[in-house]
């Protein structure tokens, strides 16, 4: 069903440079989620906000960090996206952000592709760092005496995206948060985190265990949102002996050229690469019929050089681009504007994902369509015949184990080269004695 708007006008002591640069964008009032992301923010305490797809996420992290920058020159903030091009997409938002609000602290992406001169510029001078767990890790830790500064003024970690860090690589990103917060707290600074998740089951407890502190829920959200009709196509029998259904790729080809034709802007999820250059080759030829050029029709996945990706997403920004095939690379929150259908060919594996995508469509107040079109396996099949679970099942948790002893060992090796253990010394949540009994046996 559609959701109604809940607002809340903006706070009477936001600084003038930031309350022009929200007029200027047509934002008079915050949703309810967005102000209340704002006032803890400006507590100091640790929050989650574990909203849809495009119910104005990054305002919730954006909002006090460039407030604490407006009162205090020398407030520092570090962004981590799990890729690279979400770094680049929130970079642009942001040094827009910044620039109309007046703040000229500025804002930098900070990985494997950023040319020497402007690394040492970003340790210098930017406020806020766009980067990714695997450079900080490598890249910007074990060098944190080049980074005093920063670290020093550290007011924010912004960990975005949360939801796909689980399992072994979630494990790892906690220990990075261990390793992080001993490094700020040796400079003198006590960062708040901020976490962004799309829908899953346990936001708060997730991002506890990644920060080892308890973090408030923003759970409920703010923004309006129009109907949704979601459906789920099953193709047919065409081999009853083995269970065989028709090709879910051509019924998905052929259901996205139908929306194509009525002038529907559409997103098509495909489960691999080669999935996605298939649909997009077939689309293609399906639509060349109907006299609709070819550049209106896009892939999107991860192998495009980064000049390509933005000059699709700005296409589909602007309403050029009127159907993209993509991989889950679209699942996260790259801004491609609001698209009015999605479909989906095949179950992505999990009902989070599943959501990830549908949200994908949907124009405030504006109607819009998600349709999963299932193939042969027994997953797919399970939702084909009981389509109603989607709608009510519960989002999987996401799990993590960062006390797991060959994660632990190797992160308490690199915190031990980035700074020397204390002999009384804890590693975030880790107890005294089990650093130790780390300690001793990397000593030994």
């Amino acid at each position: 069903d559609a959701q109604e708007g809940s607002y809340v006008d903006l706070p009477e002591d936001l600084a003038p440079g930031i309350r022009a640069a929200l007029a200027s964008r047509g934002i008079e009032q915050l949703f309810s989620h967005q102000a209340r992301a704002l006032e803890l923010g400006r507590g100091g305490k640790h929050y989650v906000i574990a909203t849809p797809t495009a119910s104005g996420k990054s305002l919730c992290y954006n909002l006090p960090v460039l407030e604490a920058m407006a009162t205090r020159q020398d407030t520092r903030a570090l962004y981590l996206f799990p890729t690279k091009a979400l770094s680049r997409d929130q970079e642009e938002v942001l040094r827009r952000l910044m620039t109309d609000a007046g703040l000229s602290q500025g804002a930098l992406t900070y990985d494997g592709d950023t040319p020497a001169d402007a690394r040492r510029a970003g340790r210098e001078r930017s406020g806020i760092l766009l980067t990714n767990p695997d450079m900080l890790h490598a890249g910007i830790l074990p060098h944190h005496t080049n980074w005093a500064r920063f670290f020093a003024n550290l007011s924010y970690v912004v960990i975005d995206e949360l939801h796909t860090y689980r399992g072994v690589f979630g494990s790892h990103l906690a220990n990075l948060v261990r390793r992080l917060k001993r490094i700020a707290a040796f400079h003198g600074a006590d960062p708040t985190f901020v976490f962004a998740s799309a829908t899953i089951g346990n936001p708060s407890e997730h991002a506890a265990r990644m920060v080892g502190d308890p973090v408030e829920l923003i759970g409920e959200s703010g923004a309006p949102s129009g109907p949704k009709s979601v459906c789920v196509y099953n193709p047919p029998v065409v081999n009853a002996e083995l269970g065989i259904r028709g090709s879910y790729i051509k019924a998905s080809v052929r259901l996205a050229a139908d929306l194509v034709r009525a002038g529907v802007s559409t997103i098509v999820f495909g489960q691999s690469r080669n999935n996605v250059e298939v649909m997009l080759k077939y689309l293609r030829e399906r639509l060349a019929h109907d006299k609709i050029p070819a550049d209106v029709i896009h892939g999107y996945r991860g192998g495009y050089l980064p000049g390509k990706r933005r000059e699709i997403e700005a296409g589909l920004r602007s309403g050029e681009i009127r159907c993209v095939v993509a991989t889950s690379a679209l699942e996260l929150g790259i801004d491609i504007g609001a698209l009015d259908a999605v479909v989906c060919a095949g179950y992505p594996g999990s009902v989070a994902s599943l959501w990830q995508r549908f949200g994908r469509a949907g124009r405030r107040r504006a109607e819009s369509l998600a349709v999963l079109i299932t193939n042969s396996s027994p997953l797919n099949q399970f939702f084909a015949h009981q389509p109603d679970s989607l709608i009510g099942a519960p989002v999987e948790h996401a799990r993590i184990d960062p006390d797991n002893i060959e994660i632990l060992i190797q992160h308490l090796k690199c915190a031990a080269f980035e700074l020397p253990f204390a002999s009384d010394e804890t590693f975030g949540d880790v107890t005294r004695e089990d650093v130790n009994e780390g300690l001793e046996f990397l000593t030994s």
